[in-house]
């Protein structure tokens, strides 16, 4: 009886540890939903749309100007920015604000973006922050929550299951196979 309970206590531990690493794994190196939050990027992304951010082309050197990407803030690394790209290592780009009356220039350097928001009255960005390294994009903006989806369902829907998905069953599977 023992055994038999141990036997299937291990194989679930097992199981669990397996799908924690294939979910780690696609999380890392394929890509992982984000809910955008804030007005920078409206009206391409609105606020709290969610999108799937692919990381695959981070990995191949495939980003391009145009591309929303989500990065790493260079103010706070534990805080994501959704911007596009406007500048790549070697191009010229305006530094200066929309309002300002004289424009000022500046190459990005190598290894760096340039990036910024699609409301530039009210985004914070590369204009602020300079160009950021390449190595702190996360990914590549490929879908956005489609807007019947949204009107349908809501945006408070979208994110409880997005909530719940990382926020429950994730942590659980990871308590699980820390208490064997």
């Amino acid at each position: 009886m023992f055994r038999r309970v141990l036997g299937k206590t291990l194989g679930f531990v097992g199981y669990t540890i397996q799908y924690g690493c294939i979910a780690h794994c696609a999380f890392e190196y394929i890509g992982e939903f984000v809910v955008c939050s804030g007005p920078s990027m409206e009206p391409t992304i609105i606020n709290h749309d969610v999108v799937f951010s692919e990381r695959m082309s981070r990995h191949l050197c495939k980003i391009q100007k145009g591309d929303i990407v989500i990065a790493k803030s260079p103010y706070d690394p534990n805080m994501n920015i959704c911007k596009r790209v406007i500048g790549l290592e070697g191009d010229k780009v305006c530094t200066s604000s929309p309002s300002d009356l004289f424009k000022t220039h500046t190459y990005v350097p190598k290894g760096h973006v340039w990036l910024e928001g699609d409301n530039l009255r009210n985004s914070t960005d590369s204009r602020s922050y300079g160009p950021i390294p390449y190595a702190l994009i996360r990914g590549r903006v490929c879908l956005k929550s489609l807007a019947a989806v949204r009107g349908v369902l809501g945006h408070s829907f979208l994110r409880s299951v997005i909530f719940f998905t990382f926020h429950a069953i994730l942590p659980l599977a990871l308590t699980l196979t820390d208490g064997a």
